[in-house]
């Protein structure tokens, strides 16, 4: 079978002779095929060009014709230009073209006509085709390469939506950004429309529909505490400001920062005041996906089966881990039941003992719901933490919140894989809503002084169907 390419300048007479004659020898052969290409004469040369040397072939006007070898595969094989493909006609066909010049202008006009008609419909269907404008800030991160293939599978904004993702890191530098755009291109995932580097500061976060928050690595652990959440303000306000400017009014804003994620959602928060700040949250799964994965071990099951384990205070500083409503489905021991049955967690681990506590653990807070006074929650974020006869677990009290100290205090490092999976399910949930009664956590501004907690402090609050 003899598969023809012919390619040529929408505007070229003789591009449109050796068209009509291809079309003429595919209609009274079958083996025959043809396959046309036209460009904009204003494009034309350039993409000769490219051609050419692509192929390391030498053609300098319009048309170029090859043959393409269905049955053997490699390269195409260069025949020429019309003159070419007219002696190739008559010699293996018999057919030629009596053609006059005034017709191939005629055609060669309506050719042109034609190509820029088909141009313009492409454009307009592509407006209104407009792909959903995700923006990742500080994109040179781990976080953000885990991320992509998660964002364009089709499962977290749907299997019909396509999205464009723009990618900027604090100092708006192309920098390694242009090797993660290059991977991501070479994922050929059809909903990805395009991706892209953001270098130009004005342009940030233009017509964005969703912006993800992430870490570059601008905290210097050397300076003082003081010091590093001064320097996080700029950033912060520069952000924000942006947001403001560029984003749309529905934008949702998710913030994976690995240091000071209440301060930096708190701060977009106050520099956005035309964004409802309720789509404006941090992300606590990490966290919660941890402590899971620490009790699943302690109880020799998976992490996906405990349920509803719920986070409290500052996100990644001072902070406790509510087992109240905690549930183990599919625990195998004596009790068993159907999918849908579940045991609560505090109640299958055996090593209880009884007395009066006063606790004051640094980063993390365990409570046992089975006895314990309840007082407000300002407390317990100042540091005092006072409960009186309960029954506690001595595992859940030493052993777990020691192990969780320990990932509290290796979490500067930034999670790549973990931290990706929580953002996309967030997201997940956002478009697509979660599973009905599981609970999770995450970081939003509290309103009024629900839980004895004023509104100018941020808490991750708790999200069910």
């Amino acid at each position: 079978m003899a598969k023809f390419v012919i390619a040529g300048s929408a505007s070229c007479p003789y591009f449109a002779k050796a068209e009509l004659l291809a079309d003429f020898l595919q209609k009274n052969l079958p083996d025959f095929q043809i396959y046309k290409i036209t460009q904009h004469p204003d494009v034309w040369k350039q993409w000769l060009k490219d051609l050419c040397r692509k192929n390391q072939w030498k053609h300098e006007s319009s048309p170029i014709i090859w043959r393409e070898l269905l049955d053997r595969g490699g390269k195409g094989l260069l025949l020429g230009g019309f003159n070419e493909f007219l002696e190739h006609a008559q010699l293996y066909y018999g057919v030629t073209s009596k053609m006059m010049t005034s017709e191939m202008l005629i055609i060669a006009g309506e050719n042109l006509e034609t190509h820029i008609e088909i141009e313009q419909e492409d454009e307009e269907l592509k407006k209104k085709i407009s792909p959903l404008r995700v923006w990742i800030t500080g994109a040179s991160c781990p976080t953000c390469y885990n991320l992509i293939p998660l964002l364009v599978n089709g499962e977290v904004f749907g299997m019909e939506e396509e999205i464009s993702i723009h990618l900027l890191n604090n100092s708006f530098e192309e920098g390694s950004l242009s090797a993660t755009v290059m991977e991501g291109q070479d994922l050929a995932a059809p909903l990805l429309r395009e991706i892209s580097v953001c270098t130009v500061l004005e342009e940030a976060f233009f017509e964005a529909e969703v912006v993800i928050i992430l870490n570059d690595d601008i905290d210097n652990e050397s300076e003082s505490l003081e010091n590093r959440i001064r320097a996080r303000l700029p950033l912060c306000q520069l952000f924000g400001s942006l947001i403001e400017k560029n984003a749309r009014r529905t934008v949702k804003v998710i913030v994976a920062a690995k240091t000071f994620l209440n301060l930096t959602t708190s701060l977009l928060i106050t520099y956005t005041p035309s964004i409802n700040p309720r789509n404006i949250i941090a992300v606590a799964m990490v966290m919660e996906n941890e402590a899971k994965a620490t009790l699943a071990r302690k109880l020799k099951t998976t992490a996906a089966d405990i349920k509803d384990v719920i986070i409290w205070g500052n996100i990644t500083g001072s902070h406790y881990v509510d087992l109240r409503k905690a549930k183990v489905f599919r625990y195998n021991s004596a009790i068993w039941g159907p999918p849908s049955y579940s045991r609560y967690l505090l109640s299958l681990i055996f090593d209880r003992i009884k007395g009066n506590q006063k606790k004051d653990h640094k980063n993390v807070w365990i409570f046992d719901p089975i006895h314990f006074t309840p007082f407000g929650l300002a407390e317990v974020l100042s540091g005092i933490y006072f409960l009186k006869k309960f029954i506690h677990s001595e595992w859940i009290s030493k052993e777990f919140v020691n192990s969780f100290n320990v990932l509290s205090s290796t979490r500067r490092f930034q999670r790549g894989i973990s931290t990706a999976h929580s953002v996309a399910t967030i997201l997940k949930f956002w478009y697509h809503d979660s599973p009905p009664g599981e609970i999770f956590s995450l970081g939003l501004m509290s309103e009024g002084k629900a839980h004895c907690i004023w509104r100018s402090i941020n808490l991750p609050a708790i999200h069910s169907s």
